[in-house]
C-alpha cells in the first residue's frame, strides 16, 4: 500500500479531521479545539493556552456562558428563518443541520444542557410555535423573533430527549446544568497549582510576622511582631520590629504567620494562590481556617472557603 494511498490510517486520520465532526467529549469550546483522542484532550487540558483560556474564564463565567447561549440561539434561529421558513419541521433535523458547520458553537457550552430545554425555552419566549407528536418535537418558526411577547402557554413535558454524548466529560462544558463538568476541571487545575506552589518555604517581603524564639525571649522579642525587610536564601528572613525597629535575622522556623482582622489585606504565602493578595472574610476558629477574597491579579474576586492560618500572612501598611 503506497505512503499516500487513500485507505492508509494517516489518510483516514486527515479525512476525518477536515470533516471536523469528531467526539463532543473531546472538544474545548473556549479554546476552539478539537481533539482526537482522550489522551489529546487531556494534553490539551495542561497546555499553556488552555490554562490562559480557563483563567479568563474564571474572571467572569457568567457573561461568556451568556455570549456563548446567545451565539447559540441566533445561529440556530438563523437556520430556521433561511431554510425552513414558516414550515414545520422537527427540532433534530434542523439541529443536525446547524452541527454540520465545524466551527458551530456546541450546546454544552451554553445555559441548555439538552435540545429539549432549548426547545422549550424557544417555545416560552415565543420565538418559535412548539408541537409534540409522537415523542417527537417540532418546530415553526414565528416572524423574525424579535417582538414576539414572552409565550404564557404551559409548555408540554418532552417525552423523549435527544441524548448528545453518554457521559460528556470536556473542559470547556459550562452553564446551568453542565457546570458540574467544569467544577470538576477547575478542581483538578487548582490541584495541578495547589503541588506546582506548595513550597517548604513561605518567607516573603513584606508581610509582618511574630517572632517565637525563645532563645530571643531574653532580649525582648518573644512573641513580638516585626516586617520581613528581605528574605535570605528563602527560610531566613530579616525582621524589623516594629515596636523597638531593631533589625534581626530569624530563620523561619522560629517566625509564625499573622492574621489581621476581618477586612484586613494578607497574602497568600504557600499553596495554590502563593504570591496572591487578598481580604480577609472571615476565619472558621475550629478548622483553623480562613475565609479570604482574592483582592487582585488574576483571580481577583475568587473566594477561598478554606486557606489555612498558616497559608495567609498579614500585609504591611
Amino acid at each position: 500500500m503506497g505512503k499516500n494511498d487513500f485507505l492508509t490510517p494517516k489518510a483516514i486520520a486527515n479525512r476525518i479531521k477536515a470533516k471536523g465532526l469528531q467526539k463532543l467529549r473531546w472538544y474545548c469550546q473556549m479554546c476552539q479545539k478539537q481533539c482526537r483522542d482522550e489522551n489529546g484532550f487531556k494534553c490539551h487540558c495542561m497546555s499553556e493556552s488552555h490554562q490562559r483560556q480557563m483563567q479568563i474564564f474564571g474572571q467572569n463565567p457568567h457573561r461568556i456562558v451568556e455570549g456563548y447561549s446567545e451565539e447559540f440561539e441566533n445561529g440556530f434561529l438563523d437556520l430556521m428563518r433561511r431554510s425552513h421558513r414558516f414550515s414545520r419541521v422537527a427540532a433534530t433535523v434542523v439541529y443536525n443541520e446547524y452541527i454540520h458547520d465545524r466551527h458551530h458553537v456546541h450546546m454544552n457550552s451554553t445555559q441548555w444542557a439538552t435540545l429539549t430545554e432549548f426547545v422549550k425555552y424557544l417555545g416560552r419566549t415565543g420565538k418559535c410555535k412548539k408541537q409534540i407528536e409522537k415523542a417527537e418535537q417540532f418546530l415553526t418558526k414565528v416572524g423574525n423573533g424579535d417582538d414576539v411577547k414572552e409565550s404564557t402557554e404551559v409548555v408540554e413535558p418532552a417525552a423523549k430527549e435527544l441524548k448528545l454524548e453518554g457521559g460528556v466529560r470536556i473542559g470547556f462544558a459550562f452553564g446551568s446544568k453542565s457546570s458540574v463538568a467544569l467544577d470538576e476541571l477547575m478542581r483538578e487545575e487548582e490541584k495541578a497549582k495547589e503541588r506546582s506552589n506548595r513550597k517548604d518555604y513561605w518567607l516573603c517581603e513584606g508581610i509582618i510576622v511574630k517572632v517565637m524564639s525563645k532563645t530571643l525571649s531574653e532580649k525582648g522579642y518573644y512573641k513580638q511582631k516585626g516586617v520581613v525587610r528581605k528574605v535570605i536564601d528563602n527560610y531566613v528572613g530579616e525582621i524589623e520590629m516594629l515596636e523597638s525597629k531593631h533589625v534581626l535575622r530569624v530563620d523561619q522556623e522560629e517566625l509564625e504567620t499573622v492574621i489581621p482582622q476581618i477586612g484586613g489585606l494578607v497574602r497568600i504565602v504557600n499553596g495554590a494562590y502563593r504570591g496572591s493578595k487578598a481580604r480577609l472574610l472571615g476565619v472558621d476558629t475550629e478548622k483553623f481556617c480562613a475565609k479570604v477574597q482574592v483582592d487582585k491579579g488574576i483571580y481577583d474576586g475568587r473566594v477561598l472557603k478554606a486557606v489555612e492560618y498558616e497559608d495567609i500572612c498579614k500585609l504591611a501598611q
